[in-house]
């Protein structure tokens, strides 16, 4: 595989997976066409050397693994993480809001969305429902409208002089989606355009909408941009891109050593959730896999967490530290924080550069500049939770928490490269 099969692979990969449920669905699909096996987490498991599983918890989160030829204990683990929610605008309960014949609906901001790009941009609507059918079964099943549903028009300029000096966004009122007009005597209700949706798009007749866990998203796919197509523009490539190179190392791998993938939803909103990397999914996974023997295996092991790194933006340089300024396409980032934001350490870092090298790739470092915040990833949760040792690493990109964000194109695939050498390497701890 070449970058540009990569990037034309990872355009429709993040154009099938608009939210988190629909990222594992599409990872499930890969997975099951690679021969991978589910499990069921209320099942007995019995797993056998040299064979891949995989599985879902919540349809939001998922884990994927190689047990490999020899056992864990033996050979430990190469784990790599990473979580498949981005921040967003998600449906409220009971949203409608009828205003001057426009149909709208009244949305929560979940994660640190950056809410300005937000605005006349085409939205879809897409995620889970769970309705009662017409035979009274109780039923989960994915929505995507796929097509432009709804819009945010901003306030036009006459209006708000002030609007390219000091414009604020408030959440409650400036962010509601036009999604029809309607007549004044209209009782149409959200519940009644799900229901219509989901009669087309599963061919479920809905009795009743239960519940359902609904964003909406930039109905504009990914692309190449720029003049040479040095750059990937798309929604939810934090973290999305993090999961389909994990996923990509993982299939591709010889899986000759017990090999590990857990993408986790929440981290957007601090992972505390069953399905989150502060909750058990993945020790719940690796008590199963490893029985008693788990603490040796965990000993022997090391994780990745791949999460995109801020890239140096040619007209703000000075939010760098001058000497941790990542550049797009000159390689994926090691992420370093003395106060634990992120979870690398010398030793963490020593082998991503070793095996860099063997490669003959490139790679970068990030430090955040001394006198501001830094963020943080699954990293330092992962390693709290299960003792591990950890890596942050991450490909470097513009504009994040953006509705649309942009990396390199040859980024993506050196962090591949790494990742799939790692998985196959007979010593990582």
């Amino acid at each position: 595989m070449e970058h540009t099969e990569f990037n034309n692979d990872l355009i429709e990969f993040l154009d099938r997976s608009p939210t988190p449920w629909h990222a594992v669905n599409t990872m499930k699909s890969r997975l099951d066409e690679a021969g991978f096996q589910q499990l069921d987490e209320r099942d007995t498991w019995s797993l056998e050397q040299g064979q891949g599983y995989y599985v879902i918890r919540n349809g939001s989160s998922i884990i994927a693994f190689r047990t490999g030829e020899k056992s864990p204990v033996e050979a430990g683990i190469r784990m790599v993480g990473a979580h498949t929610d981005s921040p967003c605008l998600k449906v409220k309960p009971n949203p409608e809001i009828r205003r001057k014949g426009f149909f709208q609906l009244g949305v929560e901001v979940y994660g640190g969305v950056l809410l300005n790009p937000w605005f006349d941009r085409d939205l879809s609507l897409a995620g889970r429902v769970t309705v009662l059918d017409e035979d009274g079964q109780v039923k989960d099943t994915l929505v995507n409208f796929k097509k432009p549903v709804a819009i945010i028009p901003s306030l036009a300029i006459h209006l708000d002089r002030e609007a390219n000096s000091s414009r604020t966004v408030n959440a409650q009122t400036d962010l509601p989606p036009v999604m029809m007009q309607v007549p004044e005597t209209d009782t149409t209700t959200f519940a009644d355009l799900l229901k219509t949706q989901i009669a087309s798009e599963a061919g479920i007749n809905a009795d009743k909408v239960l519940g359902y866990e609904l964003s909406f998203y930039d109905a504009q796919g990914a692309s190449t941009v720029g003049l040479r197509e040095e750059f990937l523009a798309s929604a939810r490539l934090d973290n999305l891109l993090s999961c389909y190179i994990g996923l990509e190392s993982l299939m591709n791998a010889s899986g000759d050593q017990p090999a590990l993938l857990v993408c986790n939803d929440h981290e957007e909103v601090g992972s505390m959730s069953a399905e989150g990397a502060q909750g058990p999914f993945l020790s719940n996974v690796l008590d199963r896999w490893c029985g008693a023997d788990k603490a040796r295996t965990i000993a022997r092991s090391m994780m990745i967490s791949a999460d995109n790194a801020h890239g140096i933006h040619p007209n703000y340089m000075d939010r760098h530290d001058e000497n941790h300024g990542p550049v797009l396409n000159q390689g994926p980032v090691i992420k370093v924080n003395h106060n634990q934001r992120y979870a690398t350490n010398s030793r963490s870092a020593a082998l991503y550069r070793h095996i860099s090298d063997e490669l003959g790739l490139p790679h970068q470092s990030f430090v955040v500049r001394s006198d501001m915040g830094c963020g943080s990833t699954i990293g330092p949760l992962t390693a709290g939770t299960l003792g591990i040792t950890t890596l942050d690493i991450g490909v470097p990109q513009f504009a994040m928490h953006s509705i649309r964000e942009l990396v390199g194109t040859r980024d993506g695939f050196t962090l591949y490269r790494v990742l799939k050498a790692y998985m196959d390497r007979p010593d990582v701890a």
